[in-house]
């Protein structure tokens, strides 16, 4: 269970949680489990993972060197499926891995990512740093209301006397400030947190 801290200019893994030997995370390095959780092979949940497969480095692009895609192997880690775990704000990652490509079960899969997203969102201090406080101002939150309330982005701006583009930039900062993927998640977050 991997928690990304940005730092500065770079981004770090914080790992929460390892069954993973020690050798492994710490020859592999948190920057190569920071790229995986950011990749683009991680999904969100209901989506059908794919799997990195240590032998075809070389079609990872810039997320394994062909040393480390070795040490995977060498280690135990031949084929790795990198989950995103939706807890409020929080956005978690989980990494399986298997020592033969094609030995994990995606439905399998699919079914403990969304276990994990339910078991996580019960624990009080991830809830607790989900309700933190609002972070969008207050034209981001307007816009997001009114979108909520079924307006189109024309009716939203002639509503708050805006442009059109305008709507969409207040629209795009809540949904990058939520870490969302799409303007209905992130009006889904700001109803579940209270926000609007």
């Amino acid at each position: 269970l991997v928690a990304i801290v940005h730092d500065q200019d770079r981004n770090d893994a914080r790992i929460v949680s390892s069954n993973w030997i020690f050798d492994a995370i710490e020859l592999i390095g948190k920057r190569l489990i920071a790229n995986l959780a950011l990749g683009p092979l991680t999904v969100a949940p209901g989506v059908r993972p794919k799997p990195l497969v240590a032998a075809h480095a070389p079609d990872a692009g810039a997320l394994l060197t062909g040393e480390e895609a070795r040490l995977l192997d060498v280690l135990g880690h031949a084929e790795i499926y990198s989950l995103r775990l939706n807890v409020g704000r929080q956005r978690l990652f989980v990494l399986f891995s298997a020592a033969e490509a094609g030995k994990i079960g995606l439905t399998a899969l699919m079914k403990a990512q969304l276990k994990c997203c339910y078991a996580l969102s019960s624990i009080p201090q991830l809830i607790a740093a989900a309700s933190m406080q609002d972070p969008l101002s207050d034209r981001e939150r307007e816009c997001l209301f009114w979108v909520s309330e079924g307006k189109t982005t024309d009716e939203v701006a002639v509503i708050l006397g805006v442009s059109s583009n305008t709507v969409n930039s207040y629209i795009t900062h809540a949904i990058q400030k939520f870490a969302a993927s799409n303007r209905a998640m992130a009006i889904a977050t700001a109803i579940r947190s209270g926000i609007i």
